[in-house]
């Protein structure tokens, strides 16, 4: 019983750490280098707007937006963000097949094989940077450079807690091989 307590013990002290790892240590924006294209998935303030300063920076030539709601419109995204019809055409492209970080990361893959893609610049929240750039990693191929560029925000530690768990399991997923 004793050894059953320690093993109980350690493990909460590693749960406890690691929890304060990745509060604490949250990803930053990234340095202004130049990338393919810049990846946006859906979900978390100042992502798209984040994109698309990379695009009005120059440091990226495309820019795919992941997990698009099907019933939004390049008219009504074009209008949100403020981006011209020309923009639209050369440059951003909708995804509407994503509908969680796994499946953003299978969209991304596609997106990036058939527009020739060598190097990306993943934007998104800082709390979900880890997650999400673990799907890319376990979807893209090696040759694939990815760009973690974090999205500052200000989470509450119900949402830093529920994010910790969810990276927990698709590092365990991911581990055993378990993929939907």
């Amino acid at each position: 019983m004793t050894a059953f307590r320690y093993i109980f013990s350690a493990a909460v002290l590693i749960w406890v750490l690691g929890f304060l790892w990745f509060t604490v240590t949250l990803p930053q924006p990234a340095a202004k280098v130049a990338t393919d294209a810049v990846i946006v998935p859906t979900g978390g303030a100042g992502r798209i707007a984040q994109g698309l300063a990379v695009l009005d920076a120059g440091l990226a030539k495309k820019m795919l937006v992941t997990g698009v709601d099907p019933e939004v419109t390049s008219a009504e995204f074009a209008a949100e963000f403020k981006v011209d019809a020309a923009r639209m055409e050369c440059c951003i492209t909708l995804g509407f097949a994503a509908v969680d970080t796994r499946s953003n990361a299978t969209e991304t893959a596609e997106w990036v094989d058939a527009n020739a893609i060598t190097s990306l610049r993943l934007v998104t929240t800082d709390w979900h940077m880890r997650r999400a750039a673990g799907e890319l990693d376990r979807t893209l191929p090696p040759s694939i450079t990815v760009v973690r560029d974090a999205v500052p925000s200000a989470p509450s530690t119900g949402s830093l807690f529920l994010e910790y768990h969810k990276l927990l399991a698709s590092r365990a997923a991911g581990l055993f091989g378990l993929r939907g």
